[in-house]
């Protein structure tokens, strides 16, 4: 979805430097594809590793491994290297699938922290080079508070979707066919401008702060007492 609007801003001259986005329009190829094609950075949540050490946050996960991709291997944290590298479709996706021998890991006295396999090696699956490498610095840089405060200018987005769909209806539209359903939006963005500065003159803030239904109760109890 977020190619097409790329081409508009690219059509107006309007491409930002960067452009944030929720993590369910993430992916490293979308991350690259971006860049190279507007030279636009894309600043947005990836997906952490899912593996079940990393879901622990004990053991060896994927980064505990180092890749030396000119010579198609890995070595462990305890130093040994794999015996397979093969490129592999997982899921109808690129990947690289890269095994270590059986032997190697079954005396290994940390086997327990690097799989749960009691048969056969280590496996890792990455994605091609380019990607994976893209993907592991954008995991390194969200856990970074500076990030985390840059990626917080975007928290007012959803409060403004939320009021679009909730004051407006903008969700689904009304009539048939592109020429009635842009000019209904237009005409519902005006709305919510103009909401926003009568809004804006009067001093009314647009949205409450929210309080939870455990609010309440201490002044509850007191008076019930």
């Amino acid at each position: 979805m977020t190619e097409p609007v790329h081409h508009m801003l690219a059509a107006r001259a309007l491409l930002p430097a960067e452009h944030f986005l929720d993590s369910g329009y993430t992916s490293a190829e979308l991350i690259v594809v971006m860049k190279k094609n507007f030279g636009v950075t894309l600043v947005t949540p990836v997906l952490m590793n899912s593996s079940p050490q990393a879901r622990a946050d004990a053991g060896f996960d994927r980064t505990a491994f180092t890749i030396d991709w000119d010579k198609r291997q890995a070595t462990c944290p305890r130093g040994d290297t794999s015996t397979w590298w093969s490129p592999a479709t997982q899921r109808g996706t690129k990947a690289i699938v890269i095994k270590f021998d059986k032997e190697t890991c079954r005396p290994c006295p940390v086997r327990d922290q690097c799989t749960r396999s009691k048969t056969s090696g280590r496996t890792l699956s990455l994605q091609p080079r380019k990607l994976q490498e893209v993907l592991d610095r954008a995991r390194l840089q969200q856990s970074d508070e500076q990030w985390r405060a840059e990626y917080g200018t975007r928290a007012g987005i959803e409060g403004t979707i939320h009021r679009a769909i909730a004051v407006t209806g903008i969700g689904r539209a009304r009539y048939l066919g592109l020429q009635k359903t842009h000019l209904e939006h237009v005409l519902s963005t005006v709305a919510l401008n103009l909401i926003r500065l009568d809004a804006w003159w009067n001093g009314h803030p647009l949205d409450r702060t929210r309080v939870s239904h455990l609010g309440p109760l201490p002044h509850r109890v007191r008076t019930r007492l």
